[in-house]
């Protein structure tokens, strides 16, 4: 096949300035497009969801999913090493996805896993069926939690216990928080992932563990880990704050790993320290995926220079999907899987395709192009000029 015409490659993108630029695409980087070898890391990427356009399902009330378009996506992530953290906040829990589509999208991983040699994921437990209210009682939390946990375990899957919007609305206090864990923890029926989801990637959660105060609440969670460390496999801890990481991460007990969620500081966390290393449960990996597997065989293999010398390019990116509000990182992460022919158009559940606007999207053009991951530039390059003509933009 003949290069592509380098004119082809040049796109108009809109800047703050509200002028349209000229800007040429780079040649992609030639990551493998399977796991070169093993992980010295455990990796979950947090695997987002493909909206079916063509549901006559009103999005904003009942989500509809293509179901092939999205398992087809976990294939991609398990051949290039990741488990996939399945029904989590990136496959839009709580901003779209609904508690039956949840438990349908784990049933359905759980079976295309069995498929693939060496696939692994742990599934989103919480409470979003149980509408938030000061009135509920630790009953009612309690009650939810263990409907979903037994849904989980009977799917197959192992379990990453969210954080509960219904706890944060009731809890009285840090003992609330002991109570509500220290009954779900005595029933599960191997170790979980605790999911400690911070404020700026869901408001609701706000005081979460019975303090404002992050230090404070860190010590609430420790306690809960230290009582049941026997039925805790892991911690991930999404504050977007490296320091608050490595310090719970020096404190956990024996055999509890720290899984990062630290969208914005990830290469040094995974890394380590001589103290220790975090693994790794990351929304972000949905979207860096090929460069991300590439980082951690280099990692794997000794190589610590090219683990950071890939990785580095990707934290930009990274840190513009997720900058404030937060909680619309989802719509870049599946803007990026569109871009790059994951799925054939940018519908999203519930319609959030709209959180964000034209101008993040160009800057995640710029930014995905400067880290080597526009799989195929003129592919990028017609859905880009699409997108931009929608918004009366001549690319």
């Amino acid at each position: 096949m003949d290069a592509p015409d380098k004119l082809s490659l040049t796109i108009r993108l809109p800047t703050e300035a509200r002028s349209l630029e000229p800007f040429t695409l780079s040649a992609p980087r030639a990551f493998p497009a399977r796991a070169a070898r093993a992980f010295n890391r455990i990796a979950f990427a947090a695997a987002h969801v493909v909206a079916d356009p063509l549901s006559a399902r009103d999005p904003w009330v009942e989500p509809a999913i293509d179901w092939d378009a999205t398992i087809a996506f976990r294939r991609h992530l398990w051949g290039l090493g990741f488990g996939v953290a399945e029904a989590m906040d990136t496959a839009q829990r709580g901003m779209g996805l609904d508690w039956p589509s949840a438990l349908e999208l784990v049933r359905r991983s759980v079976a295309a896993s069995r498929e693939v040699p060496g696939a692994f994921l742990a599934s989103g437990a919480g409470t979003d069926h149980l509408a938030p209210r000061p009135d509920l009682s630790l009953a009612d939390v309690i009650a939810a939690y263990e409907e979903q946990c037994a849904a989980i375990e009977a799917a197959g899957s192992p379990i990453i216990l969210m954080a509960s919007r219904a706890l944060a609305a009731c809890a009285r206090g840090p003992e609330d928080y002991a109570q509500v864990y220290g009954r779900i923890l005595a029933q599960v029926r191997e170790p979980v992932i605790i999911h400690w989801l911070g404020e700026m990637f869901d408001p609701a959660l706000a005081g979460y563990w019975g303090h404002a105060d992050h230090g404070r609440a860190m010590e609430v969670a420790l306690a809960i880990i230290r009582e049941h460390a026997a039925k805790v496999d892991g911690v991930k801890v999404s504050l977007l704050d490296k320091q608050k990481e490595i310090d719970m991460r020096r404190r956990l007990p024996a055999g509890v790993r720290m899984y990062t969620g630290d969208d914005f500081n990830y290469a040094e966390l995974i890394e380590g320290d001589r103290e220790g290393y975090s693994d790794a449960l990351l929304g972000i990996f949905d979207a860096i995926a090929p460069a991300a597997s590439a980082a951690l065989a280099a990692l794997g293999a000794g190589d610590r220079k090219a683990f950071h010398e890939i990785l580095a390019p990707t934290v930009p990116l990274s840190r513009h999907v997720f900058r404030a509000p937060t909680r619309f990182y989802k719509t870049g992460v599946v803007f990026m899987a569109w871009l790059n022919g994951h799925q054939e158009h940018f519908v999203m559940v519930g319609g959030q395709q709209s959180a964000r606007g034209i101008l993040h999207f160009a800057e995640i053009f710029r930014l995905a192009d400067a880290a080597g991951l526009i799989r195929d530039p003129e592919l990028a390059v017609a859905r880009m000029k699409h997108l931009l003509a929608i918004h009366g933009l001549q690319g």
